[in-house]
């Protein structure tokens, strides 16, 4: 029986994807056995439950009613559980988030990024509006997803990470007094990016690159983590990490050790193809500064205000010589 529980589950053999399959263990269920992809406490303190979601295929729905198909054992013994610990650490804000085990923190984050993706993969069977990108019709995207939810598994099997974590993580701290926004969501499924704001902490992260990225950002991370950002701060450094993932470009191997009768928790390793891939293609200052004008937006800042000097990007975060900008001056706000 042991054995059993260690046994992975892999929709994607078959794309066993519908609502009367356990998105987290494979088990039949009845329709009325779903969770939400978003956690109810975490949409009730932030009161974004009826704020409307974009789906692919262009329906509409409440973040609310975003729900995915879950049996009830994996939803009393790991969703719930999971659930508490997080409401914890949100309510004890930054410190506490900072505090907690990445592992749990990835599972969180990749459970509400996994239920968004399903949902799309069952929308795809029947759609509004059919896709001009079905992500089932991407060979590519299907093996990244794939992979993803290998090291996903370990909400459900125990699962100990050989000497990796699957994704950089970032915790920022942001002066929430310089803005009234509680709550920001954003994702992007191709590249596996996902950031919430809640209050003063911005969590962003890319959900399967084993850490690279944040090894490839470490000066400016060790500038950035003890501080205190301007929210415009922190929307660039959101756009930087979310370009990191768009340049990004392998796509980690994860292999399972084999498990013994008397195991109590399975151990995976992984592989990075560095030989054949380029692991980040080469950065182009005009998409970046097209991905910089989508987060300061609501500044007024476009991508030809950025690159000015197409040398040097604008930034609010360094200095042309590199220095921190303590006190940023907003183009159009100055004194």
């Amino acid at each position: 029986m042991q054995q059993q529980n260690l046994t992975l589950f892999d929709p994607f053999e078959g794309m066993r994807f519908g609502n009367r399959i356990c998105f987290l263990c494979g088990t039949g269920i009845s329709l009325d056995h779903q969770t939400p992809v978003f956690p109810a406490w975490l949409m009730e303190e932030y009161g974004f439950g009826e704020l409307p979601l974009r789906l692919l295929d262009q329906s509409v729905v409440a973040h609310q009613d975003l729900k995915i198909p879950c049996c009830p054992h994996c939803q009393a013994h790991h969703l719930a559980p999971l659930e508490e610990k997080m409401r914890q650490a949100v309510k004890g804000g930054v410190a506490a988030l900072r505090e907690l085990d990445e592992q749990l923190l990835f599972q969180w984050l990749g459970k509400m990024f996994y239920g968004t993706l399903i949902t799309e993969l069952i929308k795809e069977q029947d759609p509004l509006i059919k896709p001009e990108y079905a992500v089932s019709e991407q060979p590519k995207m299907l093996m990244k997803f794939q992979a993803f939810y290998r090291v996903l598994q370990s909400l459900r099997v125990p699962m100990q990470f050989a000497d990796f974590i699957p994704c950089s993580l970032f915790i920022v701290e942001v002066d929430a007094s310089a803005e009234p926004s509680r709550f920001e969501y954003r994702d992007e499924l191709s590249t596996m990016m996902f950031s919430l704001r809640l209050d003063n902490a911005l969590i962003i992260c890319c959900l399967l690159d084993n850490g690279i990225i944040q090894q490839s950002m470490h000066r400016v991370w060790a500038e950035i983590e003890p501080r205190v950002l301007q929210p415009i701060q922190a929307a660039e450094f959101s756009a930087r990490v979310f370009y990191s993932g768009y340049l990004f470009n392998v796509i980690p191997d994860y292999l399972l050790r084999p498990v013994k009768p008397t195991d109590d928790h399975v151990v995976m390793d992984s592989l990075i193809d560095d030989i054949t891939n380029v692991i980040f293609n080469p950065w182009d200052s005009s998409a970046y500064a097209k991905m910089l004008a989508m987060y300061w937006a609501r500044w007024g800042i476009t991508a030809q205000d950025i690159l000015r000097d197409p040398q040097e990007p604008m930034s609010m975060l360094f200095s042309p010589e590199g220095e921190f900008i303590q006190f940023p001056q907003i183009p159009g706000l100055e004194k």
